[in-house]
């Protein structure tokens, strides 16, 4: 029947009932088969040529769904109405979205559609959109199509849908939530099939072009997050705990996913889809909560102030009981996990293919919840989500269809690096081996992390290259705290001073200084706050000496800086800003299918000035922010600059700040030219004057060669009162902005776009927060 309607351009009356009564109650249909039954072509050619009978339809759509909310769905007969409209409104509504002219058509309301047949005044009717919304969050309460009864029913007896607390029937055990109900396949499919319509309502947002204007809110999110819909709290926390309560791995037999079809998963996949759209919130534009979880604002504000209206983001800022903290994490880790979890048989355990989903839900909470994020490094298993993270970008980091996986990857760890906690918590001895192709270390997860960036930077593909400042954000955020570095890890270090210090690379990108600083900025740290126990990287650093001497001599004549691009052009580097690094030891990362794997654009990053802001650590241990001085826009051509202030911090403590302004600087050329006394290489310079010496000395004396007996000597050595004044510790924080509010947003959304094979909800249809390319 639909094809009919479909072909036949000729009116249809709304009030044929014969017609619509037929039309619904098709049987045999499932959302593939209306995929299949109602092709792209003639729904466009519908709403060209006969557009009354496309209004007409979704009208009727609607109605239907309208009517199974208030009767309750009682009969067979009924869901399968329900289930026919949903997937049809499912296959049409990006048809309506992608063609402007039809946009507001669901925020209008249709003439003479009060709900008492007409009679009622058209002011009170509401637009189509709002009773669409309304209808789906009723339906997914409703007892025996989507949760479970509580009556021991007769017919007489049927719960009214209205008369229900929806609270009584969460979907499962978790966050405020203490009963499980029993798993039930049918209710699983209903629930996906409501949730991948709402999922389509919410996606008008994917024909919009980006916009960094942040007031742009999605009206569809906006009215089913408000206080208009009565499930909003239940469903928050029915999709929480559903994603978060799963358990792919089962009872653990082996291969049982290949016996039992699974209906949780694609239900909690769906969940999570339509939870990181609801959370879709711009919280630079908020009030957000500051370290100790109060509000930034003055003592004569109110005690809590108002959340935003969104209330999926009300309620996720207010969980606040550690259990339901201790569960959400032990659910995102568990997850996380599992794509690593190594069996003796192959492919014989369940590996989830949603963890972007879950990174982007984890970001939200940490974002919007600052006693979770507290609460996340208050112990230990904030490792559990940083070992799946590092994996991911190891595996990644060859592959250009997964830029945005490894970009979120960074922007939680440089979350967490601004916390004092994770810098300690990467003391923690790395014992697990997870399947990784990185050199072998015995070691901390420190040195994992820092391996795991080396790889990143020295073969990832030349698409990573904006990423470089933010990784090094990060190992510089967590150094001072770092207690004892492998010999693996302090090499690798070394290897990135030595790449990056070269003249050619310094100069063939105006930015590019910006690496060395903070490589040297982790140096420092570690030299002036945690030499006891690093002799590995001491012994790196004078091995390497001849690094840090060419780096005091660079050139700064224009004539000799000239010479070291040239030489440029006769030896490949390691490592580039510029030149592809694709296809160079990329062994162990998996890149892109060969088949033509699809990707989404993302947009542009801010530069990392723009990510973070600076805060000194205090003797106490608590920050204060550091304004930057000056609130000019950095010059043209200098954009990912490396501090607000033009420069990080050095550790020449001597030197006043404003004089260290004219250290170096990026001439309107765009090109950078050093200033002789341009680097914080003041520490490391008296650290080789002292250590140099003595240590030959010992070779010479005791005829060593042997590197232990060097170590041994560097562990019971000391500088105190050797060197500088120690600096203050400076920690770049992560701070929201709307830059990367629209970063979240166009990657979410290309995630779900890629996502939605089955049926392909969104192929085809002329989307324009991103371009669709073929990597």
């Amino acid at each position: 029947a639909s094809v009919i309607l479909f072909v036949s351009l000729q009116p249809v009356e709304a009030t044929d009932d014969a017609f619509w009564d037929q039309f619904w109650a098709d049987t045999a249909t499932s959302v593939q088969d209306v995929f299949a039954l109602v092709p792209a072509a003639e729904i466009r050619a519908v709403r060209e040529e006969s557009p009354s009978n496309l209004a007409t339809l979704c009208y009727k759509a609607v109605e239907k769904l309208v009517q199974g909310a208030e009767s309750g769905c009682h009969t067979e007969k009924e869901r399968q109405i329900v289930l026919n409209c949903c997937r049809l409104l499912t296959r049409i509504l990006p048809y309506i979205f992608e063609d402007p002219d039809w946009r507001g058509f669901f925020w209008s309301t249709v003439p003479g559609a009060g709900r008492g047949g007409g009679d009622e005044d058209d002011e009170n009717a509401r637009p189509l959109a709002e009773s669409l919304l309304l209808a789906v969050a009723d339906l997914l309460f409703c007892p025996d199509f989507t949760v479970q009864s509580h009556r021991r029913s007769t017919v007489d007896t049927a719960e009214d849908i209205h008369s229900i607390d929806s609270c009584e029937y969460i979907w499962e055990a978790g966050v405020g939530f203490a009963h499980s109900p029993q798993p039930n396949y049918i209710h699983d499919l209903n629930r996906t099939e409501l949730l991948k319509l709402l999922l389509t309502c919410f996606s008008e947002a994917m024909y919009l072009p980006p916009s960094s204007d942040s007031s742009n809110t999605n009206p569809w999110v906006q009215f089913f997050c408000s206080a208009e819909n009565r499930h909003a709290l239940p469903l928050f926390t029915s999709l929480l705990n559903v994603v978060c309560a799963y358990d792919p791995v089962g009872y653990g037999i082996p291969y049982n996913h290949l016996l039992f079809s699974d209906y949780r998963e694609p239900l909690v996949e769906e969940a999570a889809q339509v939870l990181i759209v609801t959370l879709d919130y711009d919280s630079s534009t908020s009030s957000s909560p500051t370290v100790d979880g109060t509000t930034t604002g003055t003592a004569m504000d109110d005690v809590d102030p108002p959340g935003p209206d969104n209330l999926f983001v009300n309620y996720l800022s207010r969980i606040h009981r550690e259990e339901d903290f201790q569960f959400i994490l032990k659910g995102v880790a568990r997850l996380l996990s599992n794509p690593l979890v190594q069996t003796y048989l192959p492919n014989s355990a369940k590996k989830i293919q949603f963890h972007q989903e879950l990174l982007v839900l984890f970001w939200k909470l940490c974002d919007f919840n600052k006693k979770f994020l507290f609460f996340v490094l208050k112990s230990s298993d904030v490792l559990d989500i940083l070992v799946p993270i590092l994996y991911f970008l190891n595996d990644a980091r060859a592959d250009q269809s997964r830029v945005g996986l490894m970009h979120i990857g960074v922007f939680i760890l440089l979350l967490l690096s601004g916390e004092r906690n994770f810098g300690v918590r990467l003391n923690k001895p790395y014992s697990v081996r997870v399947p990784m192709d990185i050199p072998v270390f015995t070691g901390t997860h420190a040195d994992l992390l820092i391996i795991v960036f080396h790889k990143i930077i020295t073969s990832g593909h030349q698409r990573l290259q904006p990423l470089f400042d933010c990784l090094l954000t990060i190992v510089v955020n967590v150094s001072p705290y770092l207690k004892s570095l492998s010999m693996v890890a302090a090499n690798k270090l070394l290897h990135l001073l030595e790449a990056f210090s070269t003249t050619w690379f310094l100069f063939s990108a105006v930015q590019n200084h910006h690496l060395v600083f903070f490589l040297l900025e982790v140096f420092n740290n570690i030299i002036q706050y945690q030499f006891d126990g690093n002799s590995n990287l001491v012994y790196a650093v004078i091995r390497k000496r001849n690094v840090f001497h060419q780096l005091a001599n660079l050139p700064t004549d224009s004539q000799s800086i000239q010479k070291g691009l040239q030489r440029k052009k006769k030896t490949p580097e390691p490592i580039s800003r510029t030149n592809s690094q694709d296809g160079v030891s990329m062994e162990g990362s998996r890149p892109a299918a060969p088949s033509g794997t699809l990707k989404t654009s993302l947009v542009a990053t801010p530069g990392i000035d723009k990510l973070t802001e600076k805060s000194q650590v205090s003797e106490d241990g608590t920050m204060r922010s550091l304004e930057p001085e000056s609130s000019q826009p950095p010059p043209e051509g200098n954009l990912p600059s490396a501090a607000s202030d033009g420069e990080p911090w050095s550790a020449e403590a001597s030197h006043p700040r404003r004089d260290r302004r004219r250290l170096s600087s990026a001439s309107s050329s765009g090109q950078w030219t050093p200033t002789p006394d341009w680097l914080p290489l003041q520490t490391i310079m008296r650290l080789l004057q002292v250590l140099v010496p003595q240590v030959e000395k010992i070779c010479i004396d005791k005829g060593l060669t042997d590197e232990s007996e060097i170590l041994k000597f560097l562990q019971h050595g000391t500088l105190v009162g050797l060197l500088p004044v120690p600096h203050p510790i400076l920690i770049r924080k992560y701070q929201a902005n709307s830059g990367t509010a629209m970063w979240f947003r166009t990657y979410m959304w290309g995630v779900i776009y890629l996502r939605n094979v089955d049926p392909p909800i969104w192929y085809d249809t002329d989307v324009k927060l991103f371009e669709i390319q073929r990597v």
